[in-house]
């Protein structure tokens, strides 16, 4: 079980008033995500929001891909190694990055609630810190979005139609 996990959220864009909740919701989120992978250490992870724009430039940046997108994350730890927070003792797992702009239009777009997407991209990005990857497509894909919709579904968040790949998945 684990220990403890700090998530310091900061709110970096002006666009979209943050509904209240949503921080509550993104620590629930870290903490299921580090309890269904049984993580038995004390944690910390950092949550920014950011608008379309930011989240471009980070993006381009970072995955040279001139695009906005919903989320990213920044790992801070490879293959399970993870820098040590000297002050708290709590392995120090990374960044996430979600674009609150993007959040919301894909609510609307795939008919779900904003909790449901910010709960989606939180667990998403979880996990990717953890070192999982769907990049590749396949059963490592498969794997994650089982992961995803069996935390999700633990927390009350699980999708009501059926998952739908993206044409970038495909």
């Amino acid at each position: 079980m684990t220990e403890s996990i700090k998530v310091l959220i900061t709110n970096r864009q002006k666009d979209v008033k943050i509904p209240s909740g949503i921080r509550l919701l993104i620590r629930r989120c870290c903490h299921a995500v580090l309890a269904a992978e049984q993580f038995g250490d004390s944690a910390e992870v950092s949550v920014s929001f950011v608008n379309n724009e930011q989240i471009r430039q980070l993006n381009n940046e970072f995955r040279q891909k001139d695009a906005a997108t919903d989320v990213l994350s920044f790992p801070l730890g490879q293959d399970g190694v993870y820098d040590r927070n000297l002050e708290t003792g709590a392995l120090q797992l990374g960044d996430i990055v979600i674009s609150i702009e993007k959040a919301v239009e894909q609510a609307r777009i795939y008919g779900h609630s904003l909790q449901r997407e910010i709960g989606f991209l939180t667990v998403h990005s979880m996990l990717h810190l953890l070192g999982y990857d769907h990049e590749s497509g396949g059963l490592e894909m498969v794997r994650m979005r089982e992961k995803e919709e069996s935390v999700l579904s633990s927390l009350g968040l699980q999708r009501d139609g059926s998952y739908v790949l993206t044409e970038d998945e495909i």
